[in-house]
């Protein structure tokens, strides 16, 4: 039985707004709507990463299924296209049912026949299967025609028009289309290519419409695998970026379960084979090949900030220490003047240092996966040291004036800097600047001297902490210090002063800002960035990136944050057992959301700050479903 089922009845709606997504650990993955229609740039049953996890490209945007039952020439579409003004085909009406697990699943009636297709994604391979079981019914036959409408662009971009080359070859159930340095091939058994080649323009993505984007594009259709069915008949279509000569489904399907095991409950059943999407495979300098984290799908690479605060979640509470010693042996290897890497650029592959946070967590991270894993070697012999070597260089100073001033309290960037998690910019507009002392940075800093023993320093950041940030009227912390000048809007970073297992924090300072913080931000899908009342509050993340950027962190809730502030609430309120009881309600919401919201079994980037609370953002991100998932687990859900 698989994990999620949605009973669909032939309608349109809601099934072009919930969407989803398939993995194989290399960073490809294949993805759209329930009703089989592409609404984004981003959707295909084929996105092959060519320098994994990175150079990713849309080679099979979709496949299109025409029947002919028995002697008639209606043709009966199961798939469902959008064009400006229109819906052609409307393969809607046909579908009955979807279901997700390790495979994708659609059922189809047609007049007195079924149809189920199954798409599969095979591990560490740019590889889709899509395989179709089709059953005649009590007709005769049946001429089934499956259309590859093709892409071959990079993933981030659109195709419009008909420029370059698609050179086709191949023959039977087999054929190579190459375009550019690209080659994809297609293979079909029981079916013959019929070469027939064609453009089909304009098709109209909704969601890049409405992140003011170009939302139109043009696909090559290089003919038809066709076949006639007079009896039940199973086959498969491969596209891939490399010859298949066999595929064993069963094999393929159980390699994939294997990878998520039995953690026991649904709810942890769910939230493993979440977390499995994100680790993919990375080159490490040696030319060795360690693991990562993707930050999101389905347009972020892997980031140092949110790989270091998903790690404790994807890999320790899933039991994947020897893909955790990886990911941070990888970024230990890229330490550079006391800082690991922001990102990785998605065409150099080369590594941006621009984020004060990222080397904190690495510590943090490396602790946690000490605590869990015990591994005291690989902890001193890899790991230690690149920790040490951060603090020395956040105490010397380093890039982008990130240094500890007098009183020990970590300073940085400047009005055009971008450095700390809330790091929207726009047409060099910084959204929500943060330069100076923040207080998750601090609050960060703290914890890691204390992790490090480093107890003289550490006791000086705890006096400085209370007397820069504690507001004693308003009962919580300010966000930012700049020049003596308190920013005290009220924003979640100030709960990370109570969630981390070292706090700078009396136990009444504690209690306050858990209070403040639940108060104002709380919602059922996790923490506003900012109070509504606010002049900065933006209750809708809508239009083009800039207005979209206004509003990221400016009101609009991150579930990641529902983390810590759980963390923080179960600190202040000795973990007791209506404490617990409570927690859990709160996590019930985005628990539920993977049944029905945005993409099936995964949880979003961001939701919108006031009801009915839309998600939005990447579809699936990685420490969003890390912190559900750690707080899940120590919840015994």
């Amino acid at each position: 039985m698989s994990l999620y089922t949605l009973e669909t009845g032939g309608e349109l709606r809601p099934g072009i707004s919930q969407e989803w997504l398939l993995t194989n650990g290399t960073g490809a993955f294949s993805s759209s709507t329930v009703v089989g229609c592409n609404t984004r740039r981003y959707h295909g049953l084929l996105c092959a990463a060519l320098a994994p996890p990175l150079g990713r490209i849309i080679a099979l945007s979709r496949i299109g299924e025409i029947l002919l039952i028995d002697d008639s020439q209606i043709r009966h579409e199961l798939s469902v296209n959008q064009f400006p003004g229109s819906f052609h085909p409307r393969g809607e009406r046909y579908l009955r049912r979807f279901e997700l697990d390790q495979i994708a699943q659609w059922h189809y009636h047609v007049e007195a026949a079924t149809v189920t297709k199954q798409v599969m994604l095979l591990m560490g391979r740019n590889v889709v299967a899509v395989r179709y079981v089709v059953d005649p019914g009590a007709h005769r036959h049946i001429r089934l025609s499956l259309l590859p409408f093709l892409a071959m662009r990079d993933f981030h971009s659109l195709r419009r028009g008909t420029e370059g080359r698609f050179d086709l070859s191949g023959r039977g159930e087999e054929l190579s289309i190459r375009h550019n340095d690209l080659t994809l091939h297609l293979r079909c058994d029981s079916a013959q290519f019929i070469e027939a080649p064609d453009w089909w323009r304009g098709h109209f993505y909704a969601i890049e419409a409405e992140r003011g984007l170009d939302h139109l594009e043009d696909l090559f259709l290089p003919g038809r695998f066709e076949c006639t069915i007079t009896s039940p008949t199973t086959l498969t279509l491969i596209a891939s970026t490399e010859p298949v000569q066999h595929l064993d489904w069963d094999a393929e399907r159980r390699r994939r379960e294997a990878r998520c095991g039995d953690p026991g409950s649904i709810v942890l059943r769910k939230l493993h084979r979440a977390a499995a999407d994100f680790i993919v495979a990375r080159k490490s300098p040696d030319g060795s090949i360690g693991s990562s984290i993707l930050a999101g799908y389905p347009w972020f690479g892997d980031w140092g900030r949110d790989t270091m605060i998903s790690l404790p979640g994807l890999l320790l509470c899933t039991g994947r220490h020897r893909e955790a010693a990886q990911v941070l042996s990888l970024f230990a290897t890229y330490v550079s003047e006391g800082m690991i890497p922001n990102r990785f650029d998605d065409y150099t592959n080369q590594p941006s240092y621009n984020t004060v946070d990222a080397s904190l967590w690495f510590i943090h991270a490396c602790f946690e996966y000490l605590k869990a894993s015990n591994d005291t070697a690989t902890f001193e012999q890899k790991l230690l040291g690149a920790c040490r070597e951060i603090v020395r260089g956040y105490m010397r100073g380093t890039r982008y004036h990130i240094r500890m001033d007098e009183d020990g309290l970590i300073t940085q960037g400047d009005p055009t800097t971008q450095l700390t998690w809330m790091d929207a910019k726009c047409n060099n507009v910084v959204f929500t600047p943060r330069h100076g002392k923040a207080v998750e940075i601090n609050a960060l800093w703290y914890h890691v001297l204390r992790l490090l023993k480093e107890d003289d320093l550490a006791e000086r950041v705890k006096r400085s902490f209370a007397a820069t940030f504690w507001i004693s009227p308003f009962r919580g912390l300010c966000d930012v210090v700049h020049d003596r000048r308190r920013d005290t809007r009220i924003r979640p970073n100030q709960i990370f002063a109570v969630s981390l297992p070292n706090s700078p924090l009396n136990p009444d300072q504690q209690s306050a800002v858990v209070e403040v913080v639940r108060r104002e931000l709380l919602t059922p899908y996790g923490l506003r960035t900012l109070a509504p009342g606010d002049p900065q509050f933006r209750a809708r993340y809508t239009g083009d990136q800039f207005h979209r950027d206004a509003a990221y962190h400016n009101g609009t809730i991150w579930p990641w944050l529902i983390g810590p502030f759980l963390e923080a609430y179960l600190r202040v309120h000795q973990r007791s057992p209506e404490a617990i009881q409570q927690a859990r309600t709160w996590l019930g919401p985005l628990l539920s959301a993977m049944d029905t919201h945005g993409c099936i079994g995964q949880i979003s980037e961001i939701y919108e700050a006031e009801p009915p609370h839309r998600p939005v953002g990447c579809f699936a991100q990685a420490w969003s479903v890390a912190e559900v998932l750690r707080l899940a687990t120590e919840l015994k859900l």
